[in-house]
């Protein structure tokens, strides 16, 4: 039986075309079958190439051992949701800036390519969240999100106003712009941005960030992963909200609205080519200076 890869990516960056065509041929000449939207396959310009398919729009990643993401971390959440259902590893070549998701690089793409044909990949579970807005019991919208789900003020000239519950009681009341809530995967993320740590990805916890919050009380909090989150918009309140999940699925939320977040029952499976530790990743990406660092020593 022929294997089967998704390819997944971003066609409007010109160095996508030439690693896409790439791809193409190396995986075709071990008989991979590469798979992708008609609209993707036709602009990356391989649909006609040989043992390259269009998928099923509605489910592409249905008959996959794979999906390579061509692009940036905004396109790899992109793909994580088209594979997560199936339980398909994700597999990010970086064409974007940082590219905390992604495992390798476009210039290695022979070195990435033989090990896919050779199956020389691990699988990393990365925790998700489950989202779900509501407003007086009634659920108005679930979703969920692989970095983080953002309670955010739609305008700028008002403050939200909100109270934060754990496991059911009342933690704070805040005047501020939003609520981050993330995995440690998020954590590098929108997360990082609003002031939160850096949490490694071994590390079972959700991360709770204030976002220019009001307060005397409103530094970053970790949680244990069992816990459950709501973020409740005060009754009256004047000003717009709307939630996100990865910055990339929204919905505006009414006054007086509940948003529940807790740990999701299904993971997105990332592929990793090389064993090497979070430390390494966060140097390499954040370029921070290692100058002076010696090693362990050994000996007297």
């Amino acid at each position: 039986m022929t294997r089967q890869i998704l390819l997944i990516g971003h066609p409007g960056r010109p160095e996508a075309l030439e690693i896409a065509a790439q791809l193409v041929k190396d995986l075709g000449d071990n008989d991979i079958r590469v798979v992708g939207t008609a609209e993707e396959l036709r602009a990356f310009g391989i649909i006609d190439q040989p043992l390259v398919e269009v998928a099923d729009a509605q489910d592409p990643a249905a008959g996959c051992e794979l999906a390579i993401v061509l692009g940036g971390d905004g396109t790899i959440l992109r793909g994580a949701e088209l594979v997560r259902d199936h339980r398909v590893p994700l597999l990010g070549i970086n064409l974007g800036h940082v590219g905390f998701l992604a495992e390798a690089e476009r210039d290695d793409i022979h070195t990435t390519v033989r090990k896919v044909v050779d199956r020389s990949w691990t699988v990393e579970e990365r925790a998700t969240l489950a989202v779900t807005a509501s407003l007086d019991g009634q659920v108005l919208w679930q979703d969920w999100a692989l970095n983080e789900a953002s309670v955010e003020k739609r305008a700028r000239e008002r403050m939200l106003e909100v109270v934060v519950e754990i496991d059911g009681r009342p933690l704070s009341s805040w005047g501020c712009d939003g609520v981050v809530m993330s995995t440690p995967t998020g954590s590098t993320a929108y997360a990082f941005s609003a002031g939160g740590p850096i949490v490694w990805p071994g590390v079972a916890a959700i991360l709770l960030v204030p976002i220019s919050a009001h307060a005397l009380f409103a530094r970053p909090l970790v949680l244990s992963t069992d816990v459950q989150i709501a973020v409740e918009l005060k009754q009256g309140a004047e000003a717009e909200a709307v939630v996100w999940c990865d910055g990339r699925r929204s919905y505006d939320l009414p006054a007086g609205a509940r948003i529940e977040v807790c740990r999701a029952d299904t993971p997105v499976l990332l592929a990793r080519l090389t064993d090497a530790p979070f430390t390494d990743r966060l140097v390499a990406k954040f370029d921070l200076s290692v100058s002076g660092w010696r090693g362990t020593r050994r000996g007297s």
